[in-house]
């Protein structure tokens, strides 16, 4: 996919939802453009709509009007394993919440999603991976024996291991120091630069934001400037 190629293309897109005291607009009119390569920060306070945004965009979600396309398919015409099927090995995703299976060790949780999307060697990718956020030597450790900083980075390496077009990080740093927080945005803009992969973030911090190359700024579910 060439760097002048769109990645994902929404138009018009609302989110709103039924509550005991009427309708909830979560999200008001927003159209979002990211082509290949390039990266989109999401910003704006709690409750603005930023993580619903991000999840509408990668298809977790629907939204209540608007279109949206994912390397150039409607997600309105797939039903949820569609839209898993267009995701799976193109799409990655880092979470505030690390999302590891316990029992598995770095290398297993790393390699698992690669096994699901059928790749060849999925435990020499996996090594590969955590080796390139700093990880080679916790291969056979458990999550409860890495520190957050480390679980993240775990977390960072099964996301692009599979060699994704496209990367969803949601808060990435949020629960972590600041010192390991820069350690582990600089690995997700070196992935970005190095692998072309195309990056949406959402963060609350403005200095995260400022080193996306297009950024969205939410007010309760609106755009603004």
């Amino acid at each position: 996919m060439s760097a002048t190629e769109t990645v994902v293309v929404a138009e018009h897109i609302s989110k709103r939802v039924a509550t005991a005291v009427g309708e909830l607009r979560v999200l008001d009119e927003i159209d979002v453009q990211l082509a290949a390569g390039q990266s989109l920060a999401i910003i704006g306070e709690s409750g603005s709509g930023k993580t619903t945004l991000l999840s509408l965009l990668a298809g977790l979600e629907q939204p209540t009007s608007g279109q949206i396309r994912l390397f150039g398919s409607p997600l309105s015409g797939l039903d949820e394993d569609g839209r898993a099927a267009l995701r799976l090995g193109r799409v990655g995703f880092v979470f505030q919440a690390f999302h590891l299976l316990p029992s598995f060790t770095a290398l297993e949780n790393v390699a698992a999603p690669l096994e699901l999307a059928g790749l060849d060697n999925p435990l020499e990718r996996a090594r590969v991976a955590l080796e390139r956020v700093g990880l080679g030597q916790r291969l056979t450790h458990l999550p409860r024996q890495l520190s957050g900083g480390e679980q993240q980075r775990v977390a960072l390496a099964r996301a692009f291991a599979i060699g994704p077009r496209l990367l969803f990080a949601d808060e990435p740093t949020g629960n972590l120091d600041q010192r390991t927080g820069e350690r582990v945005a600089e690995l997700l803009f070196e992935i970005n630069r190095s692998y072309g992969t195309s990056l949406v973030l959402v963060t609350h911090d403005p200095r995260l934001a400022a080193r996306c190359q297009h950024q969205i700024h939410l007010e309760a579910g609106r755009r603004v400037a």
